[in-house]
C-alpha cells in the first residue's frame, strides 16, 4: 500500500509513523489521560485498515484525519488536542512557502499527482517540468489572491472543480475554432513575420502547422481547424502544376491530349495532396507547445462546408488522405506503426456518405476501417446537429453543422442574426452567415452532482435548495474566469486577437466586446449525473423511475444558464465535463467527506457527465438512444461512445453503428484498443493488473510492466490518451463492459 505525501511523491504506507505520531501527543498529557501502548497500537491499526478499505491511494492529510477520529473515538481528547495543535503548527509553517516542496518533486519527476495529471504530458521532460513549475506557481498566486475563498475551499474539498488555475493567473481563454480561413485567404503575422496567401496546398498545410503551434501556446485548452478551409488551396496547386506539365511537354515538343493532360496532373496534384496531409499529420505530433505537449488539436472533415462541387471533390480527396495516413498511425521509437493521440479527427455523417450508393459512401467506409484500428474519427451527425444548432431565425432540420473545441466544448448556435456585425474584424465576413469560425470559450468551472445528492442525505427539499447553493457558487467562480479575461489587450497574444485566428484587432484594444452577446461562451461544467440519481433514487438513471429525476436534474443547469445569460449577456452553456484528473480528485473527495457507500463512492471514480455508468450491461444502440436524450440537454458540450472489441475484421458492423449514431445522436464514438509492447512485440490488449493496492499496466504475454516501454492508447475523456492515468481513471478502463 503507497500514500501521497505533502509534495505529491508517492510512498510506501509506514504504520510506524503513525504510532510515533500518536506516541508523541500521547507524552504531552498527563498521565491519567493518556492512552495505553495497546491503545496506540489498535488505533494505528484502525487507520491502516481504512485506508486499505478507501479504495484509492490516501494523502497524508487524509491519515491524519483518520488518526483525530481514532483518538476522538478512543475518548482521550486531550491527547487528540495535542495532536490538533500538533498538525496546525506544522501546517502553518508548511504555508510560509506553499510551492518549493511542489515544485522540487516535480524536477525531480516523484510528484505522482502531477505524473497523472495529463496522460498526454510526459513529466520528466524538462518542457513539461518548467510548464508544471509555472502552473504551481500561478495556481498558488490564483489560489491565495485572485480567487474569493469560498471558490478556493468548495474547490479544495471537491464540492466544485475550478478548471486550470494553473493559467489563470495570466488572461488566457480555454479553447476555439480557428478560423483557418480568413487566416490564409487574408494573410497573417507569425512572430513578426508576414505571411501572404500561400501559392500551393502544400504551403498552405505548412503554414496551418505553424499556426496551430501559435495558437497552441497563447491559450489551454484546445483548438479546432477545418479541411474545408484547405480545399481551395488544392485548385490553386492544380493550375499551378497544369502550367508546369504544359511546359514540360512543350519543351519536349509533344502535344498531350486534354485527358492525358489531365491524367498526369491529378497525379501530381494527388502526390502534393499526400505530402500536405503528411506536413500536418507529422508536424502536430511532433511540435512541442510552450506548455510542455503537442497541440491539442481537432480536424473536422464536413463535406456540405464546401462552396462549390470542385471544392467539395477536393476536399473528399484531401479527407480521403487524412483517413489513410490516419489509418496507418505513426512509427514509435522502435520504428513500429502506433496510434497517434493528435490531432483529433471528426466525421460529419451526412446524406451524401452515410448510405451504400451514396456519392461518397467510400469515404465513411474508409473511416470505418481506421476507427477500427485507431479509434478515431468520432462522428458527428448533420442530421441532428440541424435539429439541435439553430440561429436566429433557422427552423428544426435546418440548422447549423460545425465542430467542437478541443475534445467536447460547443458553442452556442448564432443568436445575433447578422455573424455579429463583424465585431471581431474577420477578413471573411459573410453578412447574414451565421459565425462559428473565430469564435471561443472563456473557461470551465464543473459542479460535483454527487456531493450535492450526499449533502442533502437523501432529502428532496434539501437537495434543490443545496443545488442552488452550489450552482450559485459555480456561477460566482464562472464570473471570475469572465473578469480575469475582461480588460484584456490584444498585444497580450496578437496571433489570436490581432491576425486572425480569433479577431483582426486594433493593437491597445481590449477583448471586450468578444465576451459578451453571445460571441463566445463560458461553460457550466457538471460530473456524476449517475451516482447523483442512484443515491437519490436507489436507481441508475437508466432506471424508468429514475430517468424522469435525472432529466430534471439537466433542465434545472439549463434554466440556470438562461437566467444568468439573460441577466448578464454572456452565453453560459451547460458541458458535460471530461474528467481526467478530476474524477479522481471528486472520487477522493466523496470518500473522504462521506466515507464508502456501496455503488456511489465506493469506486476511484465517478462517472463522466451523463454517461451511463461504464460497468453498467447495456448494448450500444441503447445506449446511443438512451444518452441522446441528455446530450441534447448538455448543449455546450457532450459526446458519447460504445465500448467495442477488436472491429477490425466486423467493418459492417462499425457502419451499422455509424448510420445509428447518423440517425439517432449528435456526436459520438467508438472505443477500441491499441496497444504494442516494445519488450516483446505483442500487439494485443495490454491488461490491468493489482500490484501491492495499485493497478499497473501488464503485458499479458511477457509480463511487461515497464511504462516506457510499451504503447497504450485508450480514449478517456473524449480524446485519446497515449501515457498512463491516475489510480482512478486506470480504475475505469478496467471497469469498463463492452456494448457490441
Amino acid at each position: 500500500m503507497k500514500i501521497i505525501k505533502r509534495n505529491g511523491s508517492e510512498v510506501p504506507f509506514d504504520i510506524n509513523k503513525i504510532t510515533a505520531a500518536i506516541a508523541a501527543a500521547n507524552k504531552e498529557v498527563p498521565e491519567e489521560a493518556r492512552l495505553t501502548e495497546r491503545d496506540i497500537m489498535y488505533a494505528a491499526a484502525n487507520v491502516a485498515d481504512q485506508c486499505e478499505a478507501c479504495g484509492h491511494t490516501v494523502s497524508v492529510e487524509e491519515i491524519q484525519d483518520l488518526v483525530e477520529d481514532q483518538l476522538m473515538r478512543l475518548d482521550r481528547f486531550e491527547v487528540a488536542r495535542k495532536y490538533i495543535i500538533y498538525r496546525y503548527l506544522q501546517n502553518q509553517k508548511r504555508h510560509k512557502n506553499t510551492t518549493d516542496d511542489q515544485i522540487l518533486s516535480l524536477i525531480e519527476a516523484n510528484n505522482e499527482e502531477v505524473k497523472q495529471e495529463n496522460s498526454n504530458k510526459n513529466p520528466t521532460v524538462v518542457s513539461v517540468q518548467r510548464d508544471y513549475m509555472a502552473g504551481e506557481v500561478s495556481k498558488d498566486l490564483a489560489m491565495r489572491n485572485l480567487l474569493p475563498q469560498e471558490v478556493v475551499e468548495a474547490h479544495r474539498e471537491g464540492i466544485i472543480h475550478f478548471h486550470d488555475a494553473d493559467y489563470f493567473a495570466q488572461h488566457m481563454h480555454n479553447c476555439d475554432l480557428v478560423n483557418l480561413e480568413d487566416m490564409l485567404q487574408n494573410g497573417t503575422v507569425i512572430s513578426g513575420t508576414l505571411i501572404e496567401k500561400p501559392h500551393s496546398f502544400s504551403t498552405a498545410c505548412n503554414i496551418a502547422t505553424q499556426i496551430i503551434a501559435q495558437v497552441a501556446s497563447c491559450q489551454y485548452g484546445g483548438q479546432s481547424i477545418s479541411l474545408t478551409h484547405l480545399a481551395p488551396f488544392v485548385d490553386v496547386s492544380r493550375q499551378k502544376i497544369r502550367r508546369q506539365v504544359v511546359g514540360e511537354m512543350n519543351s519536349f515538343g509533344f502535344e498531350p491530349s486534354p485527358e492525358q493532360l489531365d491524367e498526369v496532373v491529378e497525379a501530381r496534384v494527388r502526390d502534393e495532396i499526400r505530402r500536405g496531409v503528411q506536413t500536418i499529420q507529422y508536424q502536430v505530433v511532433t511540435l512541442m507547445t510552450t506548455n510542455g505537449q503537442a497541440p491539442f488539436i481537432t480536424v473536422f472533415m464536413y463535406l456540405n462546408e464546401a462552396k462549390n462541387e470542385q471544392e467539395k471533390r477536393d476536399l473528399a480527396t484531401i479527407i480521403e488522405e487524412m483517413l489513410r495516413q490516419r489509418y496507418e498511425g505513426v512509427k514509435n521509437e522502435e520504428g513500429v506503426w502506433i496510434t497517434p493521440a493528435f490531432p483529433k479527427l471528426i466525421y460529419v455523417l451526412e446524406e451524401d456518405n452515410v448510405a451504400e450508393g451514396s456519392p461518397y459512401f467510400y469515404l465513411t467506409k474508409l473511416a470505418a476501417k481506421c476507427t477500427a484500428k485507431r479509434m478515431v474519427p468520432d462522428y458527428i451527425s448533420e442530421k441532428k446537429m440541424r435539429e439541435y444548432k439553430l440561429s436566429k431565425g433557422e427552423v428544426e432540420g435546418e440548422g447549423d453543422t460545425y465542430t467542437c473545441m478541443g475534445c467536447r466544448s460547443f458553442l452556442t448556435p448564432d443568436r445575433s442574426g447578422n455573424g455579429y456585425d463583424n465585431i471581431a474584424n474577420a477578413g471573411n465576413y459573410e453578412p447574414g452567415k451565421p459565425k462559428y469560425y473565430g469564435r471561443f470559450n472563456q473557461g470551465v468551472v464543473t459542479i460535483c452532482l454527487p456531493d450535492v445528492a450526499l449533502s442533502s442525505y437523501g432529502d428532496m427539499d434539501k437537495f434543490w435548495s443545496i443545488f442552488d447553493e452550489r450552482l450559485e457558487l459555480c456561477h460566482r467562480a464562472l464570473r471570475c474566469r469572465h473578469e480575469r479575461l475582461r480588460g484584456t489587450l490584444s498585444d497580450a497574444a496578437p496571433i489570436l486577437w490581432q491576425y486572425g485566428a480569433l479577431a483582426r484587432l486594433k493593437k491597445g484594444e481590449t477583448i471586450d466586446k468578444l465576451l459578451y452577446g453571445g460571441y463566445s461562451t463560458i461553460s457550466l461544467g457538471y460530473a456524476g449525473l449517475y451516482e447523483c440519481v442512484k443515491y437519490m433514487t436507489g436507481h441508475s438513471h437508466t432506471d424508468k423511475e429514475a430517468t424522469p429525476f435525472a432529466l430534471q436534474v439537466m433542465r434545472h443547469m439549463n434554466d440556470k444558464c438562461a437566467e444568468w445569460k439573460e441577466a448578464e449577456n454572456i452565453d453560459y452553456s451547460l458541458y458535460g465535463t471530461p474528467l481526467e484528473s478530476t474524477t479522481y480528485k471528486f472520487a477522493k473527495a466523496l470518500q473522504r467527506r462521506f466515507g464508502i457507500i456501496k455503488g456511489i463512492t465506493d469506486k476511484g471514480y465517478i462517472t463522466n457527465s451523463y454517461h451511463v455508468h461504464v460497468a453498467e450491461e447495456i448494448d450500444a444502440f441503447q445506449k446511443l438512444q438512451f444518452e441522446s436524450e441528455f446530450q441534447r440537454l448538455s448543449p455546450g458540450g457532450a459526446i458519447s461512445y460504445v465500448e467495442v472489441p477488436d472491429m477490425q475484421d466486423n467493418l459492417q458492423a462499425v457502419i451499422r453503428v455509424m448510420q445509428y449514431i447518423y440517425d439517432n445522436i449528435m456526436y459520438a464514438e467508438l472505443n477500441t484498443k491499441s496497444d504494442f509492447c516494445q519488450e516483446c512485440g505483442f500487439d494485443g490488449e495490454i491488461t490491468i493488473v493489482e500490484d501491492d493496492g495499485k493497478l499497473v499496466w501488464e503485458c499479458p504475454s511477457c509480463g511487461n510492466r515497464d511504462q516506457d516501454k510499451m504503447n497504450v492508447a485508450r480514449r478517456t475523456c473524449g480524446y485519446i490518451g497515449t501515457q498512463f492515468w491516475n489510480q482512478g481513471r486506470t480504475e475505469e478502463i478496467k471497469d469498463r463492459v463492452l456494448h457490441l
